[in-house]
């Protein structure tokens, strides 16, 4: 079996202790459970197939792409599989982690501005149209345009999510960011549910999709771009019904009260679908399954989301913590004991030399 049949059948996932117990069952997708930790797994094999199949990708050819990191990491692993070179262009936005995890599949990775228009010379956009016109075989997925995007996903996330449900799911939430998730899996499961299944876009808030634009911390979801002709053919509008603009901290709030009372280490962008799904779940009731599609692990973002020092210095932790207080109060939960340091010996305390690295 190669690495890229691992890709797809994940589980769904209860969540038991941040929703009421008789609200309507509220069940996550595992895509961080796909062997490039990420739903972009998916449209990265799909992509791949159908180049390979058309003859556009061939022996010898580099795969090219702007990525936010999660389609990235999951062409670079076929990439690694198959023989293929890869240089992939990522924003100042995208993790350390993700970048990392591309350098470590043999990738090349070039940073590009992210203060710039698409049309820029500088922008992820037009470093990559530049590369593949001097890259000899060059190809690029072209994932915000490219009907194999929605495609995969009403091929296998929505028929999947249908069957592990027993046909029961009534709402799906999805972020909302080349729009090729929420498209395909909503249309799948509104063809065979008759249109009864309710589909939810998590937004964050300033995005382009949900409301009017603004600087927003979130990866991976969203659009920066008002301008509707700028906007990704792969993103379906008709198969939304509501779009839930959700601000950076409550998505990380979400993100760590799954981390914290779930054992679910989700990604930021996991954390605005939670979000969602919490603002939806009052409205529904025990005869209700809802079901959230995270899009990444949080292991992308141990450095930032889940980091103090960086949320602090975006001047959001305090925000965090209030809103999983305010959460932990209403659902009954506590936080976790801290450990009493002073009742430890000196010599074994945190920043004592017996715990320093040695030479």
């Amino acid at each position: 079996m190669s690495i890229s049949e691992l890709i797809g059948a994940t589980p769904l996932v209860p969540l038991r202790r941040l929703f009421p117990a008789d609200g309507p069952r509220v069940l996550v997708k595992a895509e961080f459970l796909n062997p490039g930790g990420s739903v972009k797994d998916r449209i990265a094999r799909e992509m791949v197939d159908a180049a390979e199949a058309a003859g556009e990708l061939v022996p010898g050819s580099t795969i090219v792409e702007a990525t936010s990191g999660n389609t990235g990491a999951g062409l670079a692993l076929i990439a690694a599989e198959r023989g293929y070179d890869a240089v992939f262009v990522c924003g100042p936005k995208v993790s350390d982690e993700k970048v990392g995890v591309l350098r470590a599949h043999g990738a090349t990775v070039i940073r590009s501005r992210g203060d710039v228009a698409p049309e820029h010379p500088s922008s992820s956009r037009s470093i990559a149209e530049r590369l593949l016109e001097v890259i000899p075989a060059a190809w690029s997925s072209q994932q915000y345009d490219n009907p194999h995007n929605p495609a995969a996903h009403r091929r296998t996330t929505g028929p999947e999510i249908w069957e592990q449900t027993g046909g029961a799911i009534t709402h799906l939430v999805a972020n909302v960011g080349t729009g090729g998730t929420i498209s395909g899996t909503g249309a799948h499961l509104k063809e065979v549910s008759g249109g009864a299944v309710t589909v939810i876009g998590a937004d964050p808030a300033g995005s382009a999709y949900s409301g009017e634009v603004e600087p927003f911390l979130v990866e991976g979801a969203g659009r920066i771009y008002a301008d509707r002709a700028l906007w990704p053919s792969t993103y379906d509008e008709s198969v939304v019904d509501h779009l839930e603009a959700v601000a950076d901290a409550e998505s990380f709030a979400w993100a760590h009260l799954a981390a914290r009372h779930e054992g679910l280490l989700l990604g930021g962008s996991a954390g605005t679908a939670l979000a969602a799904a919490s603002r939806w779940a009052p409205r529904l009731t025990a005869e209700h399954t809802l079901v959230v599609i995270p899009a990444d692990s949080g292991r992308s973002y141990l450095s930032k989301v889940y980091d103090d020092a960086w949320l602090a210095g975006q001047g959001l932790r305090d925000e965090v913590e209030r809103i999983i207080g305010v959460v932990r109060e209403r659902r009954g939960l506590r936080a976790p004991a801290a450990l009493p340091l002073d009742a430890l010996p000196e010599d074994v305390r945190p920043g004592a030399g017996a715990l320093q690295p040695t030479a």
